[in-house]
């Protein structure tokens, strides 16, 4: 199977660039449901329909994607740290994919190449950074009248995350690395307004998502499970680089930060109406020369680990 177009297109140069694409594509199915929906208005909901019964069908990642999860077994230095946190959707999660044609509305984000929905790292870092600074007084410091632009992060933040764009003066990049979130499935939710003059809906909004944890359709006693993703970071200070606090305070700071946002704020760019929220199945950390740790809850993450940064363990 051809995952990439313009890699079939190099490895058959007898071939030209066609509006028609090969099939067997990952993303051609999709793409010639969109020609068929644009090109004929009177069809448009069986093409929808039968692009929701494709999407729905359970798939397994690429090889070549479960090769891009970081390795923190075979970490390079002893002044890193690696954490895992393994995680299960409690409510749906939902990203806005880029295409810009397609048979929904709000399509979820998918690579372009592997049709598999993710969460990207640099989304990671910007609701990571604001959960942070949540814990670090950012709720108080707007509900005191202040603006955000008044706020200054703390040295523990900046540490771990770098400046903001557009810094000049001091700019550094944080400590903290970041990796995509793949996810294991794909669901549909459909919002359907209601007419306040005719209390009947009008016309029902479909977002494809990663579905979170539901009852069964034939026995709501039991539930469905939701998707499944795994948040990577990787603590890693360069050559030289001294944290203006102690890592043995910090650190803490960061977990329940991890915690707060997966269980609490949610991971969704809907999260405001309550989805993306998760629940926490294993956190793991790694450091080269130690035995890997997992542990059920934070607590007792922090517990087995905080020693490896006892008596001069900090980097």
């Amino acid at each position: 199977m051809s995952w990439d177009y313009y890699a079939w297109l190099a490895a058959n140069s007898n071939q030209k660039e066609q509006l028609n694409p090969p099939q067997g594509l990952a993303a051609g199915h999709v793409d010639a449901l969109s020609v068929s929906f644009f090109g004929d208005n009177t069809n448009r909901e069986i093409t929808r329909q039968t692009y929701i019964q494709f999407a729905s069908r359970s798939f397994s990642f690429p090889d070549c994607v479960r090769d891009s999860e970081p390795n923190f077994g075979d970490l390079v230095s002893a002044r890193w740290l690696g954490l895992q946190v393994d995680f299960k959707l409690l409510t749906p999660w939902y990203s806005k994919d880029d295409r810009v044609f397609h048979v929904l509305d709000n399509p979820v984000r998918k690579d372009r190449v592997f049709g598999v929905p993710f969460m990207s790292a640099a989304s990671w870092k910007g609701m990571l950074r604001w959960a942070c600074r949540m814990q670090a007084g950012l709720r108080e410091h707007l509900e005191n009248g202040k603006r955000f632009e008044d706020w200054r992060d703390p040295d523990w933040i900046l540490h771990l995350f770098g400046n903001e764009k557009g810094e000049e003066e001091t700019f550094h990049q944080g400590a903290l690395v970041f990796y995509p979130t793949w996810f294991d499935r794909i669901g549909f939710e459909v919002i359907n307004p209601h007419s306040r003059e005719r209390r009947a809906g009008t016309q029902p909004i479909y977002y494809e998502v990663v579905p979170g944890r539901k009852p069964r359709p034939d026995n709501p006693g039991e539930h469905e499970e939701g998707g499944k993703g795994s948040l990577y970071l990787l603590y890693a200070p360069w050559p030289g680089m001294k944290p203006a606090v102690d890592t043995i305070d910090f650190l803490p700071k960061l977990l329940e930060a991890i915690e707060t946002l997966l269980t609490t704020y949610g991971i969704s760019a809907k999260r405001t109406v309550g989805w993306g929220t998760a629940q926490i199945t294993k956190w793991k950390a790694f450091r080269k020369g130690q035995k890997t740790v997992e542990r059920d809850s934070r607590e007792q993450l922090w517990q087995t680990i905080n020693a490896w940064f006892q008596g001069g363990g900090a980097p």
